[in-house]
């Protein structure tokens, strides 16, 4: 990891750049994915799942059958651990419901605006290294409260063209009945497109790779939104002496390992501590599993020291990230004088892993800066706000004369005129 002491703001630009890989080949064979799937539909989606995935697929829909009986393979404490996490997940997303509220904005003129659900979402869940069955939750559960009327949710197959226990389990709480067992640029593609399997959506959610990321910024050129821009993860942790290494290093470690293009940074308030969370990542990563993966990122990854707290609250704001680990005495400070973060660990006992699987909050986050313009994934996220108004005849006197001068102004007469004819209606009655 580099380290860094109190660097200079002409430096921060550079210290704040995340791992870059040229993208253009892999602009271009999603480009040619969309092509080949908007022409060939189901076909094409088949093929790529040979091509990339060395899989022989006869049908790419899912039975519901094996949805049904996905709990009766899984591990009990597994399936109790998801059940527990649903439940925190459900109860902080029904917090979020809106209530419409009617405001008289001039007298007789009534406005007000109302959430509607999205009609149709699809969710994609990586399904690799890791299958993200946690991500299931993440976007099903909101989707379900919202009442969006079809959720389709695709993810890559197992060797044998099953998917992940976990992940069916997960869709069956949240009341996914339409799997398609294709992951990758191929996927979001179909869900961009529709083909006779697929149905197309208005909107995609859903961490994933390069080829997914760039996919679904290629989908809003085919009138489907998308969550957010997403790349690789990162989190950032803010310590003081206060801060216990290990705890540091352990969720340092815990973001690590999702890939190697992940970046994890300590920025200190305290110089010893860097030495310590140092030794504790040389000690702990032994015992770790994905340590190839660590290993590549924490290559990505810096130590920085500020000896003054307003610089630092500075830098990270700057820095905007993903997941942000609180973790100093003066908490307080950080917490009001945050502006740019995806979302926010407070403490010794918050892992970021906390947020990751059971909190409550979401986890699908904005990641590469772009904290600075997005929220991480919400209610909201599946709802469209749609504003109403009424007016009576005595509210449309009360205004006409500047809705009529606004509209002369901008030389748009037959706008002064839809309300003058009604005014003249009604002063001859």
């Amino acid at each position: 990891m580099k380290k860094y002491y109190n660097p200079k703001k002409d430096n921060w630009a550079s210290i704040c750049e995340r791992p870059l890989f040229d993208n253009t080949q892999i602009k271009k064979i999603v480009n040619d994915v969309f092509d080949n799937v908007k022409v060939n539909g189901d076909k094409a989606l088949i093929q790529y799942t040979k091509k990339f995935d060395n899989i022989d697929l006869k049908e790419i829909s899912f039975d519901l059958e094996r949805i049904d009986i996905s709990e009766i393979d899984i591990n009990p404490e597994l399936k109790e651990s998801i059940d527990n996490a649903f439940n925190n997940i459900y109860k902080f997303h029904e917090s979020q419901l809106f209530v419409s509220k009617k405001i008289e904005t001039s007298k007789e003129v009534f406005c007000w605006q109302d959430k509607r659900p999205i009609e149709n979402v699809g969710l994609y869940i990586p399904g690799g290294t890791a299958p993200l069955f946690s991500s299931v939750l993440m976007l099903a559960i909101p989707a379900m409260i919202a009442k969006c009327k079809k959720v389709i949710l695709c993810t890559p197959p197992k060797k044998n063209g099953d998917i992940n226990k976990a992940i069916l389990y997960s869709a069956k709480l949240c009341n996914v009945n339409t799997i398609i067992n294709i992951g990758g640029a191929q996927a979001i593609a179909a869900m961009s497109l529709g083909t006779k399997n697929v149905p197309k959506v208005n909107k995609i959610f859903g961490p994933g790779n390069q080829y997914v990321t760039s996919a679904k910024l290629n989908s809003i050129d085919y009138n489907t939104a998308i969550d957010m821009p997403a790349g690789p993860s990162e989190l950032l942790v803010l310590a003081d002496s206060k801060a216990n290494p290990d705890y540091v290093a352990s969720d340092l470690l815990s973001q690590a390992e999702h890939g190697p293009d992940s970046q994890v940074i300590l920025v200190s308030l305290c110089k010893a501590l860097i030495e310590k969370v140092e030794k504790s990542l040389k000690n702990q990563s032994k015992k770790l599993d994905r340590i190839d993966f660590i290993n590549k990122s924490i290559s990505n990854s810096k130590l920085i020291y500020f000896e003054n707290k307003e610089e630092a609250v500075e830098f990270i704001n700057e820095y905007a990230p993903e997941h942000y680990i609180i973790n100093v005495e003066d908490e307080t400070y950080f917490i009001e004088n945050l502006v740019n973060a995806g979302s926010v660990f407070i403490g010794n006992y918050t892992p970021e892993s906390a947020g990751d699987y059971a909190s409550g909050t979401n986890h699908t986050l904005p990641t590469n800066r772009n904290a600075k313009q997005y929220s991480g994934v919400n209610l909201d996220s599946f709802m469209k706000t749609i504003t109403f108004q009424k007016i009576s005849k005595k509210g449309l006197i009360n205004i006409s004369k500047t809705v009529e001068t606004m509209a002369e102004a901008e030389g748009l007469q037959a706008h002064k005129n839809a309300v003058t004819i009604r005014i003249n209606d009604i002063k001859n009655e």
